[in-house]
């Protein structure tokens, strides 16, 4: 889905799900796409109202939408994934695709040109509030301030330190400058994290080129 939403200085593309369950630290998004949830560590914003939610995905999956009902195996005489899916058209209906995130800032949307504050928002997005992937302009600009790994490195969701090493490779792609960016990256890291060796070695070596 390729729609647009106007926030402030401009127009999002890139719809890729609607929120479903919300918090003051994370949210549930459930996908427009069957099997197409946004990469882990990508980031998303969520406009409500005057305010953009911004949040990295720290998980996905695809399930029945019906609770404690399991798909059942359907392609025994299938050649392909695919065949199975045109032959059962009815398997999108049965099923659904959600994705996690954290929430690690905001930004005003009524401000135009305003940057992204890295810390938690006063409020939880609203449930059915729709999400975007970020553009990499976006996800570079985010990543000019480390304050926001202090949110990730303590929160230890199902990804564990994963989700940081995804979140932060995926933001030196977009950044121009990969090296600079991830030397900034451990030096943050290094700071918020002297105190816990083992795991700051995991993670640096999960970032390193």
């Amino acid at each position: 889905m390729n729609s647009t939403f106007e926030t402030g200085d401009r127009r999002l593309t890139g719809r890729v799900g609607e929120v479903i369950e919300s918090d003051s630290t994370a949210f549930q998004a459930q996908c427009y796409r069957l099997h197409e949830p946004p990469a882990l560590g990508s980031l998303v914003l969520v406009p409500d109202g005057e305010v953009a939610i911004v949040g990295v995905v720290s998980g996905a999956g695809t399930h029945s939408i019906q609770a404690g009902r399991r798909p059942l195996a359907r392609g025994e005489d299938e050649p392909s994934v695919e065949s199975l899916y045109a032959s059962n058209p009815q398997i999108e209906r049965l099923l659904m695709t959600q994705f996690s995130v954290q929430i690690v800032g905001y930004r005003n949307c009524s401000a135009p040109g305003s940057p992204m504050v890295q810390r938690l928002p006063a409020r939880p997005p609203r449930v059915h509030a729709f999400v975007y992937e970020c553009e990499a302009e976006e996800v570079a600009a985010f990543g000019e301030s480390m304050d926001f790994l202090s949110i990730l490195t303590g929160a230890r969701g199902p990804a564990g330190d994963q989700l940081i090493s995804a979140c932060l490779r995926r933001m030196s792609g977009a950044s121009g400058d990969g090296g600079d960016f991830l030397v900034r990256a451990g030096k943050a890291l290094t700071a918020l994290l002297a105190g816990e060796p083992q795991r700051l070695y995991t993670l640096l070596s999960g970032i390193r080129p």
